[in-house]
C-alpha cells in the first residue's frame, strides 16, 4: 500500500466519448462535475426496445456491430456525429435518427441520457502506463491505450498494476479535482475490436482473463469538481 499524499504520476491523456460505445475525442483540458467528465457518454444509440448500443448484449445493452466506425465530438455544446462515410450531423438534426437507422440497418434513435445512466460501471474510467507496459510485455508488442476507452491515462513510473491498490482511496488531480476509486474495471470483447488503424486482436481479452481476472483499469466517483489538464500532477491520498 502506498503512503498518504504520494505523487503517483501525471495526466498523460484525457478522452471523452460523447456517445456511448462509439469513438470520441482527445482533449487537452476537461471540466469534471458530479456525473464525471462533462458530456461524457451523455448520448447513446438506442434500439426500439430501449437498449443502448454496445459491443455486448446484457439487460441494458444491445450488441450493435460496427459502432467503432462512428465518431462523436462537441463543438461548444453541440454534439457532432461523424458517420462512416465522413458525413456529419448535429445531434439535434431532424434526420439524424433516420440516417443512423439506415446506416446500421435497423431502427434506432440518438438519445440523451435521462433517468437510466449510460455508464457501464461508473463515472470516470482510468488506466495507467504501467499497466499498459505490463500487458504489452505479455503480448510482445505495444498495446494502444485507445483499446480501453478510458477517460484518463495516468503516466506513472510504477510497475505492474499499481491501480489495484488505489481502490477505496482518493486521487487528487491538479488543484481542484478529487476522485474516489471504487473498483477495478471488468473488461469485455470491446477491447479486442478494430478501431481506426488498430486491427481486431482477440489476444487482448484472452490475456487479461488468464493473467488479471479480465480486469484492466479502475473506475472512480467524483468527490470534488473542477477542471483537469494534460500534465496535471496526481496525488494519491
Amino acid at each position: 500500500m502506498k503512503n498518504n499524499n504520494e505523487r503517483i504520476g501525471k495526466v498523460q491523456e484525457i478522452r471523452r466519448f460523447p456517445v456511448k460505445s462509439i469513438l470520441g475525442e482527445s482533449l487537452a483540458t476537461a471540466s469534471v462535475d458530479d456525473r464525471g467528465l462533462c458530456g461524457d457518454r451523455l448520448w447513446a444509440i438506442k434500439n426500439l426496445d430501449g437498449k443502448f448500443g454496445s459491443g455486448k448484449t446484457t439487460r441494458r445493452f444491445q450488441r450493435m456491430d460496427g459502432l467503432f466506425q462512428y465518431r462523436a465530438r462537441y463543438e461548444g455544446s453541440n454534439l457532432i456525429l461523424t458517420m462512416p462515410d465522413g458525413s456529419e450531423y448535429q445531434g439535434d438534426h431532424i434526420d439524424v435518427h433516420e440516417v443512423l437507422s439506415e446506416s446500421l440497418g435497423f431502427p434506432v434513435t440518438l438519445a440523451k441520457e435521462e433517468s437510466i445512466s449510460h455508464f457501464d460501471e461508473g463515472p470516470v474510467s482510468i488506466i495507467t502506463t504501467s499497466a499498459l507496459r505490463m500487458l504489452s510485455q505479455e503480448l510482445g508488442e505495444a498495446i494502444d491505450p485507445r483499446r480501453f476507452r478510458a477517460n484518463l491515462l495516468i503516466d506513472t513510473d510504477s510497475t505492474g498494476y499499481p491501480e489495484d491498490d488505489w481502490v477505496d482511496r482518493t486521487i487528487h488531480i491538479g488543484p481542484t479535482v478529487a476522485l474516489r476509486v471504487v473498483a477495478p474495471l471488468q473488461r469485455c470483447v470491446m477491447v479486442n475490436n478494430a478501431q481506426e488503424e488498430l486491427k481486431q486482436d482477440a489476444r487482448i481479452l484472452r490475456n487479461l482473463a488468464t493473467n488479471h481476472d479480465a480486469m484492466f483499469g479502475i473506475w472512480a466517483k467524483v468527490v470534488r469538481s473542477g477542471d483537469i489538464h494534460v500534465g496535471d500532477d496526481i496525488i494519491l491520498q
